[in-house]
């Protein structure tokens, strides 16, 4: 055997190796996609995508070879997410609204894979995963310009689901019209409450008269139907797409940081013990109607070294002027100290809720 058939002998065993290691990483994979698809997390997390680029890149000696071994590592990522998304096709996710509304963007780009259901209110599209219909529901809980969404709010205080992610929408609002409409022919506008309020210096500016529909993407689909020059919708450049109009004026928000937070709904709590992918836990509680109560549960999660990024209250429906409490802690919650502090916590709640944890600040 001469030099030239020992090398490739020895090439051909490596790569036996390989393809063994392969076999099993990509078995590995499918539990990962199978772990996404309990949880509702999407395939791609470029953060980690980094993290892990950079830390195996490093284990190599011979740096001459870095940035071949990067372009190898990197397809290896590509072929592993690639299988992930085949394994979560049949996933179903609920959203409120319809085909072009945010909540129909944002599911689209959490979840691509998954096969999107339109409801007709939050309500419905929440209890579609409570009953089964669907896996997940993608429901937004904050607007960075108009505030928090209640609705969704109360339903997480008052139903069985769980937070699995929380992910930012930058939103660009558009003024869209009918074909032969212009800016100076419109005379009312049609949206959703919130849409309105985040262009509401817009329309006071262009002296509009507001209609309100349950959905940006159905006030763009009742523009369309009506057929009308001096009716516009409030929604996003996909709706026009959609719908077959024409965009009068783009960015109509007030605030160009305009971004929506969604959440994704699970039936499955199991996320909530991963002690090291979130930082970020969702709290609901209700105090003892006794002077200092309120102050004495957030000095529990000081006292544990926690920090509050949000605390709202909402009244309860069940009784007149009692309010129920809902915050955003940083921190893990599933650790020795968290279940320390939840205990603490327990002593001075007359009801406690851990809804979910997440990565914070994940932008989509």
């Amino acid at each position: 055997m001469n030099k030239m058939d020992e090398l490739r002998t020895e090439i051909e065993n490596i790569d036996t190796q390989m393809a063994a290691l392969f076999e099993k990483r990509m078995g590995i994979s499918a539990q990962v996609a199978e772990f996404k698809k309990e949880h509702g997390l999407p395939v791609l997390d470029k953060e980690r995508e980094k993290i892990l680029i950079a830390k195996n890149t490093a284990k190599l000696n011979n740096k001459e070879l870095e940035v071949y071994y990067r372009d190898f590592f990197e397809n290896m990522l590509n072929i592993s997410k690639s299988y992930q998304h085949k394994l979560l096709e049949g996933v179903k996710v609920a959203y409120s609204g319809i085909e072009g509304s945010f909540a129909s963007i944002s599911a689209g780009k959490i979840l691509p894979d998954a096969q999107r259901i339109p409801y007709g209110s939050f309500n419905e599209a929440y209890n579609a995963v409570c009953n089964g219909e669907c896996d997940f529901a993608v429901l937004p809980i904050e607007n960075s310009y108009a505030g928090e969404v209640g609705a969704v709010t109360d339903l997480m205080f008052k139903g069985e689901l769980y937070v699995t992610g929380v992910y930012e929408l930058g939103v660009s609002q558009c003024l869209l019209g009918v074909k032969n409409a212009t800016l100076e022919s419109i005379k009312n506008v049609i949206s959703h409450p919130q849409a309105l309020d985040q262009c509401n210096e817009y329309i006071k500016r262009h002296d509009l008269k507001t209609i309100t529909a349950d959905n940006t993407a159905i006030a763009a689909k009742e523009v369309a139907d009506k057929n009308d020059v001096t009716t516009a919708a409030i929604a996003s450049k996909e709706a026009a797409a959609i719908y077959g109009l024409t965009i009068l004026d783009y960015d109509i928000n007030e605030s160009a940081q305009n971004t929506t937070r969604f959440a994704v709904f699970s039936r499955n709590s199991e996320v909530l013990k991963d002690n090291d992918a979130f930082s970020t836990f969702i709290l609901m509680f209700t105090v003892k109607n006794e002077a200092g109560s309120l102050a004495d549960a957030i000095a529990i999660l000081g006292k544990h070294g926690y920090n509050m990024r949000v605390i709202r209250s909402r009244p309860s429906k069940n009784e007149n002027w009692q309010y129920y409490f809902y915050t955003e802690v940083e921190g893990k919650i599933a650790c020795e100290e968290g279940n320390a502090m939840l205990e603490d916590l327990k002593k001075e709640c007359n009801m406690l809720k851990v809804i979910g944890t997440y990565r914070p600040d994940v932008k989509i």
